[in-house]
């Protein structure tokens, strides 16, 4: 291939459609570190999909992501060679076209074999295309018969391909949650997402926005975690709705307001949110708080910061300051009432929304990740007036990250104490130490942990 093909490979055109959307996307998921939510908003805004085939091409990257453990799998079983070392195009040419084979209903497989063998022709060459065509048929063929590992001679294999997770992440999970509880909690991280809203009452009230939801037709459920949560039934575009842009609302999963509820923050208060953006829990605070008194918000990041600034004017927000500022590196000498550290995670708990992460995040990622949230939690602490709460806060359900952190802490700080949460939170959600807990198998919404822990002198 000479450098002016190679340049042309690269132009845009040639990723034309729903497909070759995908593919771009995928493609750079494989080889950078960006993450596939802030990709697919790139290429949403940058194309001239119509509505439908941008909500196709969300369900086929996520469905991809989600899949990919189980797809590879199969793939590798019919590929002749190393399917890993295929070329890139043509590797998740594959896996789109497979995806749709295996899991979409709309699309015959007939269609989904000949627009991936277009595809691989155009990108890459007739050979390829054969290649491409000859394989998926013979999938197709062989549909009903496709063997997994053998439970009983590899139990963290099999888990692993059929469930599509890495197998490091299963092994921790069937030490903790044996077999049973295990494969549910594999089977709800791939399951679609629900969409949840947290009403917001610096605008509105709920009777107020279930009345134009109801007149809109879009039906909804209410949470049983919170009462300031609704779920709607299907996933919709709700952001394009003007009542999204009059702040009658945000798009929030139920689970990321039980931190703010157990930290119980009062009009008139001053509040510390040390790792703020993109805002969700500044907002329901302030919420919380009726606007009354003071909410300090920080980030290392003015651009994240700005999204959280243009979240906070749409919810009518008027009593949060913000300064762009590593947290560790913060200093106030006047002292605060709350604290929430909502600390940078693995997001382990997050899977359903955020299919990548299974394949972005291994083990080390947590061992290192731990020491910046003990630090941050002393550091949040130290910013505390006695008789004052702090709410230690995650979106995973790794012990490292959680309970065994807040463990730590207690052992070398003897001034400050546990809250459990079963006064504040209902007891579904709080476990026997008295910790919020949250898992996708069990309580329908992301995983997640927090811990209140009060300052005594």
């Amino acid at each position: 291939m000479n450098e002016s093909t190679t340049i042309n490979l690269m132009g845009s055109n040639l990723y034309e459609g729903v497909r070759g959307h995908a593919v771009k996307i995928l493609n750079r998921v494989d080889r950078t570190d960006a993450y596939l939510d802030k990709l697919l908003e790139i290429e949403l805004k940058n194309s001239n999909l119509s509505s439908l085939d941008k909500a196709l091409l969300f369900e086929i990257v996520h469905g991809v992501m989600r899949w990919m453990g189980r797809l590879d799998w199969i793939l590798t079983g019919f590929y002749k060679g190393q399917f890993s070392k295929c070329v890139p195009n043509v590797k998740n040419a594959l896996r789109v076209a497979l995806y749709q084979i295996l899991f979409l209903d709309k699309v015959p497989d007939y269609a989904a074999v000949n627009e991936a063998v277009e595809f691989v022709k155009k990108l890459q060459g007739q050979k390829y295309a054969d290649l491409a065509n000859a394989l998926l048929r013979n999938i197709i063929r062989n549909k009903d018969g496709i063997r997994y590992p053998d439970p009983e001679e590899d139990l963290v294999a099999y888990l692993s391909a059929y469930y599509s997770h890495p197998s490091w992440m299963v092994k921790r999970w069937l030490a903790r949650f044996g077999r049973e509880n295990t494969e549910k909690l594999l089977a709800a991280n791939n399951s679609k997402p629900v969409l949840a809203l947290r009403v917001n009452n610096l605008v509105t009230t709920m009777e107020e926005l279930k009345k134009l939801l109801d007149e809109v037709e879009l039906r909804y459920t209410d949470s049983k975690l919170l009462p300031e949560f609704i779920r709607l039934n299907n996933l919709v575009n709700i952001t394009d709705w003007k009542y999204f842009k009059l702040g009658y609302f945000t798009v929030q999963d139920e689970s990321t307001g039980l931190p703010v509820k157990l930290l119980k923050p009062e009009p008139g208060m001053r509040v510390l949110d040390l790792c703020a953006a993109p805002g969700g829990k500044s907002a329901f605070i302030a919420d919380m708080m009726k606007n009354e008194g003071e909410i300090v918000a920080l980030d290392r990041f003015d651009s994240r910061l700005k999204i959280l600034e243009k979240n906070l004017e749409r919810l009518k927000v008027t009593n949060v300051r913000t300064h762009a500022i590593d947290a560790l590196e913060y200093e106030d000498d006047r002292l605060f009432d709350r604290v929430l550290v909502d600390a940078p995670c693995s997001g382990l708990g997050t899977l359903t929304k955020k299919p990548d992460l299974k394949w972005k995040k291994d083990l080390g990622d947590i061992r290192k990740i731990v020491n910046i949230q003990y630090d941050l939690l002393t550091k949040g602490a130290s910013l505390l007036k006695p008789g004052g709460s702090l709410v230690y806060s995650t979106c995973t359900i790794e012990p490292e990250e959680n309970y065994e952190l807040i463990i730590k802490f207690l052992e070398k700080n003897p001034d400050f104490q546990l809250e459990p949460a079963g006064d504040l939170i209902a007891k579904d959600y709080v476990d026997e130490n008295g910790y919020v807990r949250t898992l996708p198998h069990i309580h329908g919404v992301d995983g997640s942990f927090a811990a209140k822990i009060t300052k005594i002198k």
